[in-house]
């Protein structure tokens, strides 16, 4: 019996999505819940997994195929067998390593098993750690590790990051051309039209980080052991000040939807962070009620998963303001651009000692530049410096934050 693959049913917001990679050729063995091919959005990728075990038949939409929601993109024969090759049969050496979806293939999550091919780590080699024997993705990057330290094991084949820069060599007089990812394509699409519909401009302002940085060195120990494993860093001070200023100032929170402003009644604060497909920005939902620890470790969770690249969809959809830190990459000072439809976004740099004139001596402090880009539609001059002084001063003086002032 043939049973459909159906590309996932993608939310209003997103129109389609792009065939990016098979993962299984026709022919091949599959076992349900096995990874089976990977959908590229304007925002996140989704994997499509097998429903049942059989064989994979014919493809219908091939890898950079434009497809829609629940359109078909192959079949599974369900029940089948995959021929094997006469010369795998009759060699010995291979007949140890079971076939993919053999009786003697262990049970793998799909993440794992991906991973798995493409570090050229055989699964049946894996002990699994998880439930009933279950081999997980922390197995598979464990056998990784252990194969790389092995003297006499042959490094691993890397997996290329999409739309990698070519690497050439010196004197080379070549060109070589790739298609952009759909979320590169969407992020310089969004940034332009951000520029071409809003009365953007950015004000500045810089923040002596002495007092938070010596919080940090004090408490990042016990912080760590109390709150199970989560670092304390410099984002979390940084998205409490800002809810705190977003209270303050409701218009910096708001947005335009039309003739109308739009009032956001709590503080959903995008992320920004820099994966191999390109720019994404998981939202913090309700990040006015989190503690330091909360926040921390759902950045954390986002970094990781941004990595993996296994970011929902509505971990990347909403947000009503957005920080982005370019001080990770060694920025001193930037114009970052609105997110739409969201009304500003603040920009963190790299903390660098300067000289400084404080009570008539010059001083060396840790300095960070803060910039803020708003939309001048919805935000006035006076609200936008006003809004960045506040942050300035909450994390210059820590207390403010814990009394409200």
């Amino acid at each position: 019996m043939a049973i459909e693959i159906k590309a996932p049913s993608f939310p209003e917001s997103v129109a389609d999505g792009t065939v990016a990679t098979w993962h299984k050729k026709p022919g091949d063995a599959v076992k349900r819940d096995d990874l089976i091919v990977d959908i590229e959005t304007d925002k996140v990728v989704l994997e499509v997994l097998a429903e049942a075990d059989g064989v994979l038949g014919a493809i219908v939409a091939e890898e950079g195929a434009t497809v829609l929601s629940n359109q078909v993109l192959g079949s599974i024969e369900a029940g089948g067998v995959a021929a094997a090759p006469a010369a795998a049969a009759a060699a010995p050496a291979q007949a140890a390593a079971p076939a993919a979806g053999g009786e003697d293939d262990p049970v793998a999550a799909p993440a794992a098993r991906k991973l798995a091919e493409e570090s050229g780590i055989n699964i049946a080699s894996v002990a699994g750690t998880g439930k009933g024997g279950r081999v997980t993705k922390e197995d598979v990057v464990a056998a990784v590790a252990a194969k790389k330290a092995a003297p006499a094991a042959a490094p691993a084949k890397a997996a290329a990051p999409a739309a990698a820069a070519p690497v050439f060599a010196a004197g080379d007089r070549v060109e070589k051309r790739v298609p952009m990812t759909r979320v590169r394509a969407t992020v310089a699409k969004r940034l332009v039209e951000a520029q071409s519909n809003m009365a953007m401009l950015t004000t500045f302002n810089e923040v002596d980080m002495t007092e938070v940085m010596a919080l940090r060195s004090k408490y990042k120990d016990l912080f760590e052991k109390s709150h199970n494993g989560v670092r304390l860093g410099f984002m979390s001070f940084f998205v409490k000040a800002a809810t705190e200023a977003l209270k303050r100032f409701p218009a910096v929170n708001a947005s335009i939807d039309g003739g109308d402003i739009v009032y956001h009644g709590y503080a959903d604060v995008g992320v920004a962070v820099s994966s191999d497909r390109g720019l994404v920005v998981p939202v913090l939902r309700n990040a006015e009620l989190m503690s330091l620890a909360e926040i921390e470790g759902g950045i954390a969770t986002f970094g990781k998963k941004a990595r993996d690249g296994k970011l929902s969809m509505d971990e990347m959809t909403g947000g009503t303001f957005t920080i982005t830190n370019g001080g990770t990459f060694g920025s001193m000072m930037s114009t970052p651009i609105v997110n739409p439809p969201q009304a500003a976004i603040l920009g963190m740099h790299n903390i660098l000692q300067r000289p400084m004139a404080i009570n008539g001596q010059v001083v060396i402090r840790p300095m960070m530049y803060l910039a803020l880009s708003y939309d001048h539609r919805l935000i006035d001059g006076k609200e936008a410096v006003t809004f960045l002084v506040t942050i300035k001063n909450l994390l210059e003086d820590p207390a403010r934050l814990l009394l409200d002032i």
